[in-house]
């Protein structure tokens, strides 16, 4: 695990994990229920430039997704990418976008083999890991996913092609977080971020992104829901540009886009990040509806 990792401790009832992934390690934290069987699983995939402490804020209370999930009687697994935590060493270039989707589907069966998942998961993620969690729910085929909860992520990029994010995630420091005012006090303290380095692999891939997007979003057969913050300024979400996006999940029972307020790009670390994991876990409650309907649902008697 990185420096930057290890330094930061965990929430008290989140604990530090280890999921085989295909012969990988990967590390990540686990937030589960404390005296209810488990409804459903939450995966988590963080965004670049970032790891699975994105989703364990502690500047103020309430705002850790773990936390929050784990109160309402879901598990909460927020996985370190390959390339990022325990897998960096490893991996120092990253892995392609097509080898992450099969790393992390790997995790997920690893995982579930040896935790309970209750109705099923929810794949929850955060820009880079957006696109990583729509390679997973396109080769999907079995009934575990219950959908797919996305922020930070769209197919048409508001800035130029050199503008985008490098290795040292310099593509723009008011892109990557807008407003300072959007933050708790002490977000970004040294130790306090969880930054770590962007793998080279993840730089090329966001160049290829707008191709790569349409060849997946036709696969993904589960109920999709895209959030963007209000001072998003990475990806075009105007009217026109959303249409064009959801108009791509062909296969996706239902496509929903939510807009949230006062919130930068990394929803999960602003003061937002209550709001937004709320919405998100309300999603889940409409997936569990809708597989349960559907299973009961038949021709009337």
């Amino acid at each position: 695990m990185t420096a930057s990792a290890a330094q930061r401790n965990v929430s008290g009832s989140v604990r530090r994990i280890t999921v085989e992934a295909g012969g990988l390690l990967l590390s990540g934290l686990l937030g589960e229920p404390e005296h209810e069987p488990t409804r459903a699983v939450v995966v988590a995939l963080h965004g670049g430039g970032l790891n699975s402490g994105y989703f364990d804020a502690r500047t103020r209370p309430g705002l850790s997704l773990l936390t929050l999930g784990s109160s309402l009687g879901y598990t909460v697994l927020a996985l370190d990418r390959p390339g990022y935590g325990l897998s960096a060493a490893r991996l120092p270039r990253g892995q392609r976008l097509v080898d992450q989707a099969a790393s992390v589907h790997a995790a997920l069966q690893d995982f579930a083999s040896r935790h309970a998942t209750g109705a099923g998961i929810l794949l929850l993620a955060h820009s880079f890991g957006a696109k990583v969690a729509l390679g997973v729910a396109a080769d999907l085929a079995d009934e575990s996913l219950l959908g797919l909860d996305l922020s930070g992520i769209g197919h048409v990029y508001q800035a130029e092609r050199y503008d985008l994010p490098d290795a040292t995630r310099n593509g723009g420091w008011k892109r990557n977080w807008g407003p300072l005012y959007l933050y708790p006090p002490g977000t970004f303290r040294q130790g306090h971020t969880p930054v770590e380095p962007m793998p080279p692999q993840e730089a090329v891939d966001a160049a290829r992104w707008p191709e790569r997007f349409h060849a997946l979003a036709p696969c993904v057969r589960v109920p999709v829901r895209l959030t963007f913050a209000e001072h998003e300024s990475w990806w075009r979400h105007d009217p026109d540009a959303l249409t064009d996006l959801t108009a791509a999940f062909t296969a996706a029972p239902r496509v929903t886009i939510d807009r949230q307020p006062a919130a930068g790009h990394n929803i999960s670390l602003g003061w937002a990040a209550r709001s937004y994991h709320l919405r998100a876990l309300a999603f889940l409650e409409e997936c569990l509806v809708s597989r349960a309907t559907d299973a009961n649902s038949g021709p009337e008697k």
